[in-house]
């Protein structure tokens, strides 16, 4: 791909950096930009930077915020009894939709996979068996993608858990076998929260 200018050709370059985006759609994407006003590009530039600048991870449950504590977390409402275990942010916004689950949260950050090279210390496992630890937690629900890395999440924290005198449940398999939580449809993952099953039954 040539290009005319240096400028567009290292804009074109970063954008194709994201996911999805190769370069082809990354052009179409910045010459559209440069088609806007100004402004409206440069709040876009500002909104990234205040963003990769400002934005918070929860102290508590390690869910995306402005500030130390999410609102979830903060809310007293919510019955801090129960815990729902979720691989990311994504995965919260998505239970956090079907209105059915007024419980707590746990952000994983992901999932063990050792071909791409994570493995449990990599992600907030530990803290997760700490909060359990302190006996204020009487449920741990799994809430993660029905794939071989996430079964083996599940799997790797139910053995660090079983000791804990804590009830553990998975969500009910509505969800098809290969699925990506924030995929699935609202109705879908309400029912697969309030239909969720003990853990030790879905072998």
């Amino acid at each position: 791909m040539n290009f005319s200018s240096k400028i567009l050709e290292n804009a074109v370059n970063e954008v194709s950096q994201l996911p999805g985006i190769g370069k082809r759609t990354a052009l179409r994407l910045v010459l559209h930009l440069l088609k806007q006003p100004a402004s409206q590009t440069h709040q876009l530039a500002a909104g990234l930077t205040k963003l990769v600048d400002e934005i918070k991870f929860c102290e508590k449950c390690h869910n995306i915020s402005d500030v130390e504590v999410c609102e979830i977390c903060a809310n007293p409402s919510r019955n801090s009894e129960i815990i729902c275990v979720v691989e990311d942010v994504r995965d919260v916004m998505a239970i956090e939709n079907t209105s059915q689950y007024k419980g707590l949260y746990h952000v994983l950050g992901g999932k063990i996979s050792p071909i791409e090279g994570i493995g449990p210390h990599n992600l907030t496992i530990d803290s997760l068996v700490t909060k359990v630890k302190l006996g204020m937690v009487k449920e741990v629900i799994f809430a993660l993608s029905s794939t071989i890395e996430g079964d083996t999440t599940i799997f790797y924290i139910f053995k660090q858990l079983e000791a804990l005198n804590v009830k553990t449940s998975t969500i009910a398999r509505g969800i098809a076998v290969g699925d990506e939580l924030q995929y699935a449809d609202e109705v879908t993952l309400g029912r697969s929260i309030v239909n969720r099953i003990p853990f030790e039954k879905s072998f």
